[in-house]
């Protein structure tokens, strides 16, 4: 089978990238041709055969990409030109999309339509969700800056994302944004997705406020790399690994910490509130890690802290904690309960609440019983692979 699988980045940049890589590797090594489309970059590590992408796109800076942001973030015809010589050097059985709004934009989707009629092939097209951009402008169902969890524009009512300048805080961009989500819906473009594969069924329930994309979607969470548990000894501390951001409950988790200066804490990451985790003294700041490191330090602590106040999709954080045999306290929000086996596994407490999170940590600090039962647990906890999540999208690439 050839899968072209589709994606604005090409290069090590999120979860979204980590999935293709992964992805286009496992399928490779199940005997699938796979190749890629997507924006040119410097540190591109994938592609196409013939060397075909757009132009990097940066929205952030630069006067030439403000001046021409409200005609390229609605209808690119340099994807569309550019994926139709893909397509017919490629001719894919498949066409695989992840992120591919504002700088490839759904102009991707109606280039596969077109090539269908011109040869006569059927091409399935298959979309995975890693967020919730087909219902929320701005993809977080959160409005940034208040950190206020938001879902005002589902139901077909996008112009609250201009009304409240929910992308990065642009009266211009957010009203694009509405623009972008309003005339897509209109048009039922994404009526062309086949499948819509929602890593969570609290993604998939979001989505289906969209009635075009009902009867589309279908539950997969995501898989998990091939991690061989490290043997590590259990330590005094607690572990927090990801990014320093408002809408990751560090703001939350700080002040749990402040409540707690007998508790150690690690945390392992980067963001704009490093300033704020270095300030605590009972706080050691082990920066980014990843791979075994990480890994290590994970299956060290005596239980790890995930106190997101969004509504997260499907966070490794939370399998990467259990997969190593480290219990988990989380908030309860988006596809997390989905992930961690409440008094089995670990615990849940109110996203935002610092003083009932300092209380849960307090008590699982204490109560050794119980953390060696939720760590015991653990090892019993398994996800699927990159192989046997293969074998179920291959399913649906086949379907229909």
């Amino acid at each position: 089978m050839k899968v072209l699988i589709v994606n604005k980045f090409l290069h090590p940049n999120g979860g979204s990238e980590t999935y293709i890589f992964e992805l286009g590797r496992q399928l490779a090594r199940m005997g699938h041709s796979v190749q890629y489309f997507g924006m040119e970059h410097e540190g591109r590590i994938v592609g196409n055969r013939i060397g075909c992408y757009t132009d990097d796109m940066d929205f952030h800076s630069g006067k030439w990409e403000k001046l021409f942001y409200p005609f390229r973030i609605l209808y690119s015809r340099q994807a569309s030109a550019r994926m139709k010589k893909v397509l017919s050097d490629f001719d894919p059985d498949v066409v695989h999309l992840n992120n591919f709004n504002f700088q490839l934009t759904p102009s991707v989707i109606y280039a596969v339509r077109k090539y269908e009629k011109r040869t006569g092939k059927k091409i399935r097209i298959v979309y995975t969700a890693h967020d919730y951009q087909l219902v929320c402008p701005n993809h977080q169902l959160l409005v940034p800056g208040t950190g206020e969890l938001c879902t005002r524009c589902l139901g077909g009512r996008q112009w609250n994302c201009a009304k409240y300048r929910c992308i990065h805080n642009s009266r211009v961009k957010s009203l694009l944004g509405s623009l972008e989500g309003r005339l897509y819906e209109r048009l039922k473009t994404y009526r062309y997705l086949d499948v819509i594969v929602c890593p969570s069924r609290f993604m998939e329930g979001m989505l289906r406020q969209n009635s075009t994309l009902c009867g589309r979607t279908v539950v997969l969470h995501n898989f998990i790399g091939a991690i061989e548990p490290p043997v590590a000894d259990k330590k005094d501390y607690v572990l927090y690994f990801g990014r320093y951001s408002r809408e990751k409950g560090i703001d939350t988790l700080l002040e749990a910490c402040r409540r707690l200066p007998h508790i150690p804490f690690v945390f392992a990451g980067k963001g704009p509130l490093e300033e704020q985790v270095n300030s605590m003294e009972n706080i050691e700041n082990k920066g980014f890690l990843n791979g075994p490191e990480l890994y290590a330090l994970i299956a060290g602590a005596r239980f790890t802290v995930f106190p997101s106040e969004w509504y997260e999709n499907c966070p490794f954080s939370v399998m990467e904690s259990q997969v190593c045999r480290t219990p988990v306290i989380a908030s309860r929000l988006g596809g997390t309960p989905e992930l961690l086996l409440e008094e089995k596994t670990g615990e849940f407490f109110e996203a935002g609440n610092a003083a009932q999170l300092a209380e849960r940590i307090q008590k699982l600090w204490e109560d050794r019983k119980k953390l060696a039962r939720y760590t015991e647990n653990c090892r019993a906890v398994s996800f699927a692979g990159a192989p046997q999540y293969c074998e179920k999208l291959l399913q649906l690439y086949q379907e229909g």
